[in-house]
């Protein structure tokens, strides 16, 4: 049977989809940004005068912590994902995205696949990543 939850006190998903669904061992963790639950985006920021500034860093931090938070709903941590799928709008943070990422997760982590993306659903968001995880059952 499978569980799908969305979360309380997280981001509302922008559309008819769970944050999470559980089947057997296995959850599967919905394509996650770096959005709060006020709709204000981390890593992104506009001044007076119109002027944005948007942080790969922050974001991809900001994003990989949604994460961590969505998995503890269910018993599972960052440790138990064994696939990650990142989806850039810019290959140029590549670089900031990936030092980021090494931050959380070395070379016995998740395997991972990065690709870049012509737009996410609001214009100030860089990165999204979805995941599979492993769930620890006696």
């Amino acid at each position: 049977m499978a569980e799908a939850v969305v979360v309380d006190g997280k981001a509302i998903p922008r559309g008819r989809f769970p944050h999470i669904k559980v089947v057997g061992d296995l959850v599967f963790v919905s394509g996650t940004s770096s959005r709060n639950p006020d709709n204000t985006i981390e890593g992104a920021s506009v001044d007076n005068f119109g002027v944005t500034t948007l942080d790969i860093r922050a974001q991809t931090a900001a994003v990989i912590t949604n994460m961590r938070e969505l998995l503890a709903v269910v018993g599972a941590e960052l440790s138990d994902l064994v696939q990650v799928t990142t989806y850039l709008v810019n290959m140029n943070d590549f670089g900031g995205y990936n030092e980021t990422y090494a931050e959380f997760f070395d070379e016995s982590g998740p395997t991972r696949t990065t690709v870049a993306v012509h737009q996410l659903p609001h214009p100030h968001l860089l990165i999204e990543m979805q995941g599979i995880a492993h769930l620890k059952r006696p």
